[in-house]
Formats: C-alpha cells, structure tokens, sequence
C-alpha cells in the first residue's frame, strides 16, 4: 500500500505534522515533503495502484502515465519552492493549508477514476481558501468567500457530471470523456470554471491578489493548471475549446492596460496564458498537447516567479501599486534582475522557456489548418509583452522615483526567485530537458531561423510601441482607479436581485404566516368560547340530559340523511 501511495498524500499526511512542529524542524518539513514525493513519483514509474471497491465503484488511486507525470512533477517543483519562498513565514495555518492545498492538486492529478479525482477536487477548493483569508481582512474574507462559493459550485456540477456519465456508461475510469452527452458537458463545464473560461474567470482576480504575499504564489502554480490536465485527460480534441482559448487570450489584455494593483495585472496575465493551454487541448494532436503540457512547466516558472518578485515588493514596500511605486531597482536591484527574467520568459524571448512553449502550440495551430487563430495569438503575444513584459517591470523598478527606499527581499525569497529563474533560462537554453518529460514522443524544434526572426520582430516592435506611448504620455499609468469586469454584474446588480428576491421572499412568508396566526388564533377563541371553563360545552350536566341530546342528534341524522 505504501509503495502505490498516491504522491499527493504524502504532502497531506505530512501537513499534519505542522502544527506539532516549530522552527528549524518545521521548515526542514515543509521543504522535505515536496522532495519526497516527486522522487516518490519517479520511482514508481509508469502503473496503476490502490485498487479498491467502494459501493460497488472501482476506485483507482493512484495512476502514472507520462501525462500525469510531467504535471505531478511540476506540481512538486512548484510546492518546493513555494515553500522556500514562504519558510519565514510562522503562521501554523499558512503552512497547514498550503501543504493540504498542495498535496490535494497533486493527489486529483494521479487520481485514476472520477470519484478519487472528486474528493481531491473539493479539498483543494476548501484548503486554498484558507490562504487567502489568512490575510486577515474584511477584503479578503468576502473575497474568499466569493472564491470558496465558486470552487465549491466547480464541485458540486462535476458530481453532477459524474452521476450521470456513470448511469450513461458504467464507468467512472478518469479517461477521455468528449462532450457526447449532458454528463460531458457538465463535466466540461465544472473543469471550465476552475480553468477560468470567459466569463467565468473572474475569481482569479478576484481573490490571488487578496491572499497573502506567500500565499497568491502558491495559488498561482495549481488550481488552474489542474483544470488544464482534467482538460488535457478528458476532452483532448474537443473543437469548442479552440474559441473559448482565443477569447481567453485576447479579452484580458484590455483589463491589465487599466489596472493599478500590478498583482491582478499578474492575475489577468495569467488568465491569458491559460488560453494558449486550453488552445493545445482543443487542437489535441500529440505537438499540440507536448505544448500544452511544455507551456503549464514553463507557465508555472515565470509566472511563480513574477508573482514573488510583486510579494516581495508588497512585504517590503507595503504596495504594489502602479500609482505609489516607482525607482525600486536602486533598493532591490536583485529583484529587479529576476523580475526582468521572468518578463523576457512570459514574453516568449529566445533562449527562454516560454519562446520553446509558445512555439509549439503555435506550429500545432499552423499544423492544424488554423490560420486565422495564429495572428490572434501573434497579437496575443504582443499583448502580453506590454502588460507582463514591460508595464509589471517598468512601472515597479524604472518608471518615475517616488522616493521609497527599502531592503533587498529577504534571502529565502530569492532563493525561491533564483530557483524559477534558473528554470525559465534553462529549459530555454536546454529544452531537451523539457522534452523528455512530454507525454508524446517531442518531434519539434523551435529555434528554426524563422521563427526566431519573427519572434524577435514582434518583441522589438512591441517594445518600440510601449516606449512610444510612455514617451508621449498616452500610455494610461498612474491612475489610482477600480477596473469593472464581469463580475460586476453578479457582485453589484445580481446582488441586489437577490436581496430583493429575498426580500419578497420575506414579506410573503411573513403575511402567510400572519393569516395561518390569525387563523389559528380564531380557532383557539372559539374552542374557548364554547369548551372554556364555565362555558356551555364544559358543563356538567345529568345523565338524562345527555341522552336526550344524543337522542336528538341521533334523530337529526337519521332524518336528515335518510328521510
């Protein structure tokens, strides 16, 4: 049983230890667990394990193929260094439902049938949240509240879909499911809300940025990536996913121009490179999903390491407002050189990570016939570049001085920054690292001299642009103001709906409930007036006038229904 242990319950078995533990102890435990179980992974290799029936269900722990496998690994990348960036932190509850939160992503992505993946699923909903309200104000209670309704409905429509894929078919193998039926599709839509589809997106900025420093780091790395693998696993070649990336790429570039808080600039960010991921999935040939998996690896590195590089901005300098920062890189110039990393990485530089990722998606497009999406996620790319490439860097480190003078972040904070950096330059520079993870067998080189060339032509003609707009001020910066999305309308008016509804609710309640007392209380007075002390029904009375009265009605029912 120990051996097919699924990897994801030895970080959820271990945070048990946390509370029990303090100091050097804990954080040689909060470090040691990630390690532990990605070299559980590998040496498990590739199997199945932890069969068991369950109400007449075959469960299936704990599965490792090759795609469950670069995804598990990461996944424990990713937690190692979370935990290095936030092993200065000493709140007990901090790292209690960061290693739960953890343990559970990597637990539902070796999780072999859907009832397994289920219960994984809504521990990672009910754990995270506990990050954000870690933050300890009003903000960021309602906002994880907000953010635990919608994970919890993400569950509550994926058992839905369960319930019904198996009375369709029997099975509940975690495999390619499609969109056949009504289960496929609530399936698809439970994956969808935790993958932030369009429209469904808005908890991500909603809540990341509330959470604490640490803690929006770790949350970056798993929640959406494991919709992505759920996506990769059940719907791979699914055409409806094609349009739903290229919005998902394309609508949030509009927002981060606006925002202020460069954290939900990050969130928007992230928004959009899921769309290049949910774009691979959707193409589902074997480049496409090698992209897929290849950009969820790389994603989880410049973006994790963009997100420490704004905490570390926010713990020392206390915001991380475009309107309030400014000049940081005299004070935290280590910082700043790891910022700029993970910036040329998301912006698809040569000798990056994300160059090679973005590279193999768009040749799967190209590949596919799909000639009208590769200019949009071309414009994409410029898009990102302006809002994660230059304005998060720009506006933190280089733009006007403000005069804030603060120490360096400290030495656990880039060690963790140093780790993901040395990933978005390495798997740049040596992709065949990379590659031997992939689920298929990798066919692909992305530094043919076309490709390089165009890339570098939309890098500089992007960063011709920006420079450009800052030049002649028509760039929007230093705006202290609130950008509305969607989710306006179901946190304002939808709100106030439902409030009214209730209201009615309220008041129709209330006059039933006053005409059945007035009812009732009529009844109870008339009973008094006729059985009441001293009243005539409650008198007593001889044996020979009570025959007489019973006589009497005996007489008046004979004739009444009978004469």
């Amino acid at each position: 049983m120990i051996e097919g242990l699924n990897p994801g319950l030895i970080l959820i078995l271990g945070a048990l230890l946390v509370p029990l533990t303090s100091g050097i102890i804990r954080s040689i435990l909060i470090l040691a667990l990630p390690v532990i179980a990605v070299i559980h992974i590998h040496m498990l290799g590739l199997g199945t394990w932890g069969h068991y029936e369950f109400l007449g269900l075959s469960l299936e722990i704990t599965r490792i193929d090759p795609l469950s496998r670069i995804f598990g690994t990461i996944f424990c990348i990713a937690a190692f260094m979370g935990m290095v960036y936030a092993v200065h932190v000493k709140d007990t509850i901090q790292h209690f439902a960061a290693l739960i939160y953890i343990g559970s992503a990597i637990g539902a992505v070796f999780a072999g049938d859907m009832i397994t993946l289920f219960a994984f699923w809504e521990l990672t909903a009910i754990s995270s949240v506990f990050l954000i309200w870690a933050s300890r104000t009003e903000r960021a209670y309602r906002a994880g509240m907000r953010y635990l309704i919608i994970q919890v409905t993400s569950g509550v429509v994926l058992l839905g879909g369960i319930i019904l894929y198996y009375q369709d078919t029997g099975s509940i193998a975690f495999d390619y499911i499609g969109l056949s039926s009504i289960a496929g599709g609530l399936i698809l839509l439970a994956f969808g809300i935790k993958s932030a589809f369009p429209l469904l997106h808005n908890w991500v900025q909603d809540a990341y940025p509330e959470a604490t420093v640490t803690g929006t780091v770790i949350l970056s790395a798993f929640t959406t990536k494991l919709a992505i693998y759920a996506l990769a696993r059940a719907f791979p070649g699914t055409d409806i996913l094609i349009p739903i990336g290229g919005a998902m790429i394309i609508l949030p570039i509009v927002y981060v121009v606006l925002e202020n808080d460069l954290r939900r600039v990050l969130a928007y960010s992230l928004n959009s490179q899921l769309g290049y991921m949910v774009i691979g999935v959707g193409i589902g040939s074997e480049l496409a999903l090698n992209g897929t998996a290849a950009h969820v690896f790389v994603h989880i590195m410049y973006k994790s390491l963009l997100f420490m590089c704004m905490g570390a901005v926010l713990f020392r300098a206390g915001t991380v407002k475009v309107s309030e920062l400014g000049g940081l890189y005299k004070s935290m110039p280590v910082t700043t050189v790891f910022c700029l990393i993970g910036a040329i990485s998301i912006a698809a530089f040569p000798l990056t990570g994300g160059f090679v990722s973005k590279a193999m998606i768009q040749s799967a497009a190209l590949n596919g016939g799909l000639n009208i999406l590769w200019p949009v996620m071309l414009f994409a790319c410029a898009g990102i570049m302006d809002h994660s490439g230059l304005k998060v860097p720009f506006f933190t480190f280089f733009s006007k001085d403000r005069g804030i003078r603060v120490q360096e972040a400290p030495i656990n904070m880039l060690i963790a920054m140093g780790i993901a950096a040395f990933f978005c330059i390495g798997i740049g520079v040596f992709p065949g690292l990379l590659f031997d993870l992939l689920p298929y067998a990798p066919t692909y080189d992305a530094y043919s001299f076309g490709h390089i060339v165009s890339a570098l032509q939309l890098l500089f003609f992007t960063v011709l642009a920006f420079m450009l707009l800052i030049r002649y001020k028509v760039y929007p910066m230093e705006l202290r103001s609130t950008v509305l999305d969607f989710d306006w309308f179901y946190r304002v008016p939808l709100k106030r709906l439902a409030l009214a509804v209730g209201r009615l609710v309220l008041f129709v309640w209330n006059w039933t409930l006053g005409i059945a007392n007035n009812i009732v209380n009529s009844v109870i007075n008339v009973v008094a007036n006729t059985h009441g002390n001293g009243k005539a029904l409650a008198r007593t009375t001889s044996s020979s006038m009570a025959i007489m009265i019973i006589v009497a009605v005996l007489g008046f029912v004979v004739v009444f229904f009978y004469g």
